[in-house]
C-alpha cells in the first residue's frame, strides 16, 4: 500500500529539521504517529516546537490538529502510541469532550520521545470555566484548589484551549481574552506570587506585555501551579528579545515551512524549580481559521 502524500512530505519535514538540530529522528518511532492520523493531516494546522535549557536537549517536539470527530486518545491506544493506565489522566479527556464543546483537538509528539499530549480546542465563542472543569472526577484536585485565585483576577471563564500531558501526568489551562492587569508586571507578580513561584524576571515581564494568552501546569501529585508561561505571536523569529542558543538560532533560519506566511509563539515561563525557559514554535503549515483560535484579547485582537 501507498504512503498518504500528506504524511510522506510532513515525514521528511520532520526528518529535516531533527537533522538541522541534530536531533535522532527514527522512521519507527514517528512514522507510526503520522499512520495513525493520516486523514487528518491533510487539514491541519502543523506546527514544531524547540525549548531553551538543559531539560529540552536532545528531543524536538511536532504537533497537529485533528477534527472534533475523532477521538484522539483512542486512535492512540488502539495504535500503540501510549499504554492504557488506571490513573485518572486516562480518563480525563473522555469526561471533558462529554461536558464541553470541542472545536478541534491537537496532537503532540516528539522526534525522539514518540507521543506525549493531547490538547483540546474550544469554540472561539465558548471558553469554558475553571469551576465546571475543576468538577470533572478524573480532573487533578489542584485545578479546584487554585480555582479562587485566578477567579479573581477574571479569568474564571476564560479557558480557551486544555492540554493534557500523558507522560507526565499533568495538564495544562490555558487563558484567552486576558484582562490588561493581567499582563501588566504587577500582575504578574501579584499571581505569580501567590502561586509561589519565583519572580519572573525584567525580560519576562516585559515579554508579558506583548501575551495574547497565559497558562499553567498543574499535577495530580499536589496543589501547587508547577509551572506559569505567556504566549506571544511573531511573524519573525528575531523580532523579539528572547535569549535563544545559538544552535537554536541557526535552527529557526532554516527551518522546513509549508506554510503561505510564517508565524512564530513564543512560549516563556516560569517553573517552581526556579527555572525561566523558552519555547519558540513555528508553523509548517498554518490554516488562517487559527486567528479565531488563537487566544484574544478582550478587543478581539491579537497582542503580537
Amino acid at each position: 500500500m501507498s504512503e498518504p502524500a500528506e504524511s510522506a512530505q510532513l515525514y521528511s519535514a520532520i526528518e529535516e529539521s531533527a537533522r538541522l538540530l541534530e536531533v535522532p529522528c527514527s522512521r519507527e518511532r514517528v512514522w507510526p504517529i503520522l499512520s495513525a492520523y493520516a486523514d487528518s493531516l491533510p487539514k491541519a494546522v502543523i506546527a514544531l516546537r524547540v525549548a531553551t535549557g538543559a531539560r529540552y536537549r536532545g528531543d524536538l517536539d511536532w504537533r497537529f490538529t485533528v477534527g472534533s470527530d475523532v477521538d484522539p486518545y483512542a486512535v492512540a491506544l488502539s495504535n500503540g502510541l501510549t499504554e492504557k493506565t488506571d490513573h485518572p489522566v486516562g480518563t480525563l479527556l473522555a469526561e471533558i469532550s462529554q461536558r464541553c464543546p470541542i472545536a478541534s483537538y491537537g496532537i503532540d509528539f516528539g522526534v525522539a520521545g514518540g507521543f506525549k499530549k493531547i490538547y483540546l480546542f474550544f469554540p472561539p465563542d465558548g471558553m469554558q470555566s475553571l469551576s465546571t472543569l475543576a468538577e470533572l472526577p478524573s480532573m487533578p484536585r489542584s485545578l479546584a484548589d487554585n480555582v479562587d485565585l485566578f477567579a479573581r483576577r477574571g479569568l474564571g471563564d476564560k479557558v480557551n484551549t486544555f492540554g493534557i500531558d500523558y507522560r507526565h501526568r499533568t495538564v495544562n489551562v490555558y487563558f484567552g481574552g486576558l484582562p490588561e492587569e493581567c499582563l501588566e508586571p504587577a500582575g504578574v507578580l501579584s499571581m505569580t506570587r501567590e502561586l509561589g513561584l519565583p519572580d519572573p524576571g525584567e525580560q519576562m515581564l516585559r515579554l508579558g506585555r506583548q501575551a495574547f494568552g497565559i497558562y499553567a501546569s498543574l499535577g495530580w501529585e499536589s496543589s501547587a501551579v508547577e509551572r506559569f508561561c505567556f504566549a506571544v505571536m511573531a511573524s519573525d523569529s528575531s523580532s523579539l528579545p528572547v535569549p535563544l542558543e545559538p544552535e537554536i538560532e541557526q535552527f529557526l533560519k532554516g527551518l522546513p515551512n509549508n506554510a503561505a506566511d510564517s508565524r512564530f509563539v513564543y512560549y516563556a515561563g516560569v517553573s517552581s524549580a526556579g527555572e525561566e525557559n523558552y519555547k519558540v514554535q513555528s508553523y509548517y503549515n498554518w490554516q488562517p481559521r487559527m486567528l479565531d483560535q488563537m487566544l484574544l484579547s478582550d478587543s478581539g485582537e491579537t497582542r503580537a
